[in-house]
C-alpha cells in the first residue's frame, strides 16, 4: 500500500517549513511503523506532482495552508482516497470570515465583527498567526476585524470519521473523537503581533468538557472530516477563533504520548470507524519546530 503525503511548507513555504516538517515527521514515521511505503512529491510544481502521483498511490493526504487546501486536495479526491478532509468543507474553512457566519448562525459562540476601536485584524483566508494583531488600525485588502477575547487559548484535536458513497461523501454518524485539549503558546509583542511558539498536550483546564462540546459542534456543522484542530479562547465563554481542517502542530506533541498509531487512525476514520477513545500517557511541551520534552 502506498501512501502519497504531500506536505506544502517543506517545499514552498520556508517561513512554515519548520511546522510543516515537524507533522511531516510524525505522519511519515507512522504510516511507515504501519506498512506503508511513503510517497512524497518531488521537486518542481506541487500541485502537478501531486496529479502526478495521486494515481499511483492508494490513500492520500495534502498538509497545507488553508486557503490551499482544497485545490491541493481535489486530485487526491479524484484519483486516490483522500484521508482529509474534503476539498468542499475545506475551501468553506478557508474562509475565516464565512466560518465565523457558519458557527455564530449554528449558535457557537465566536468574536463579534468589531468596525473600529482596539480590534483584532486578521486575514481573511490566513493560516497560523501570520498576520493576526492587535490594533486600533482599519483592515488592509484581503482582512477583517473582530472583537479581542481576553482569555486562555486551547486547541483541541479531533478526528470525525465518514464514509464514501458511489457519488459524493456521507458521515458515518460516528462520533466525532477528541485526540487530546491543548494548551497553546500564544503571545502578543509590543507591537500587537501575536505569535504562535507551540503548547502542552494533554491538559484537563476546569472547563473541559464544555470546550470538548464546543470544538465538536463547531466541526461538525462545517463538515469536517479526518483530522481538524479548533482553537478556542476561554473566557467568559469558550469562544472558537479557528478551525483547521487539517493536521496542526499539535500532532507532534499528540503522538509522542499517544497509544495508538495516527496512521492506522486517519486510515479507519476515511472508512467510516474511529475509537471511542485513545489512549495518552505522560505530557509533553512541543514547540513549532518539533521539538517534544517530556514534563
Amino acid at each position: 500500500m502506498k501512501v502519497l503525503l504531500a506536505e506544502y511548507a517543506t517545499a514552498c513555504d520556508p517561513a512554515l517549513a519548520p511546522e510543516g516538517a515537524a507533522m511531516l515527521d510524525v505522519l511519515a514515521g507512522s504510516f511507515a511503523r504501519c506498512g506503508y511505503d511513503v510517497v512524497q512529491p518531488g521537486p518542481g510544481d506541487f500541485s502537478a506532482e501531486i496529479v502526478r502521483l495521486a494515481p499511483e498511490c492508494d490513500i492520500g493526504l495534502v498538509i497545507a495552508p488553508d486557503h490551499m487546501l482544497a485545490k491541493l486536495t481535489l486530485p487526491i479526491e479524484q484519483y486516490s482516497h483522500n484521508l482529509g478532509c474534503g476539498s468542499m468543507n475545506a475551501a468553506l474553512c478557508a474562509s475565516k470570515v464565512a466560518t465565523g457566519r457558519v458557527l455564530r448562525g449554528h449558535g457557537i459562540p465566536v468574536p463579534a465583527p468589531a468596525p473600529s476601536g482596539r480590534r483584532v485584524v486578521k486575514p481573511i483566508n490566513g493560516c497560523d498567526s501570520h498576520g493576526v494583531r492587535l490594533t486600533t488600525d482599519a483592515p488592509g485588502p484581503g482582512e477583517f476585524a473582530e472583537a479581542y477575547i481576553e482569555g486562555e487559548h486551547y486547541s483541541v484535536s479531533l478526528l470525525l470519521s465518514r464514509v464514501v458513497g458511489e457519488a459524493c461523501l456521507y458521515f458515518s454518524g460516528n462520533a466525532p473523537l477528541v485526540l487530546s485539549v491543548n494548551k497553546q503558546d500564544v503571545t502578543l509583542d509590543p507591537d500587537g503581533r501575536f505569535t504562535y511558539g507551540g503548547g502542552e498536550t494533554p491538559v484537563h483546564p476546569p472547563r473541559e468538557q464544555e470546550i470538548r462540546d464546543t470544538a465538536i459542534k463547531a466541526a461538525t456543522v462545517l463538515g469536517c472530516q479526518g483530522y481538524c484542530g479548533v482553537d478556542v479562547v476561554v473566557g467568559d465563554q469558550v469562544c472558537v477563533v479557528d478551525v483547521n481542517p487539517r493536521i496542526t502542530t499539535s500532532i507532534v506533541g499528540i503522538a509522542a504520548c499517544m497509544e495508538e498509531e495516527i496512521a492506522n487512525l486517519l486510515v479507519a476514520a476515511s472508512r467510516g470507524s474511529v475509537p471511542k477513545e485513545v489512549h495518552l500517557s505522560g505530557h509533553v511541551r512541543f514547540d513549532r519546530a518539533g521539538k517534544v520534552t517530556r514534563l
